[in-house]
């Protein structure tokens, strides 16, 4: 892989970390609002048939939470495997990723036939 190459993914790659860090935070912001509504008192919404359940609101966006830090940790997996120099090396094989796989998927630590094997 060129070093042109390398600067390009680590840029994607950085920028898509700076996108799921925001998802994250507004992420984290929407479940403090659904724990304060959980600890209030007065909340009975399993009663409520208007709408979804403050159980269903905490399953739901904890879910999307976890989704968006396991983004995080393959994209901090991804720009560390660039500053040791083993991004686009197959981490079963051995062999080259082709860029066209990287630019499908940049964090992906596995070449296409090796991919295939894993499902």
């Amino acid at each position: 892989m060129t070093p042109a190459q390398l600067e390009r993914f680590q840029a994607r790659l950085l920028a898509e970390r700076a996108d799921a860090q925001e998802r994250a935070a507004e992420f984290d912001d929407q479940m403090s609002e659904v724990r304060h509504a959980r600890s209030e008192a007065s909340a009975d919404d399993e009663h409520d048939p208007e709408g979804p359940t403050m159980t269903q609101e905490w399953s739901q966006r904890t879910a999307v939470l976890a989704d968006v830090q396991s983004e995080l940790a393959e994209i901090d997996h991804a720009l560390a495997r660039i500053a040791d120099g083993t991004y686009g090396v197959c981490a079963r094989c051995g062999k080259r990723i082709t860029v066209a796989r990287l630019d499908a998927r940049p964090t992906a630590t596995l070449c296409i036939d090796c991919a295939r094997l894993e499902r």
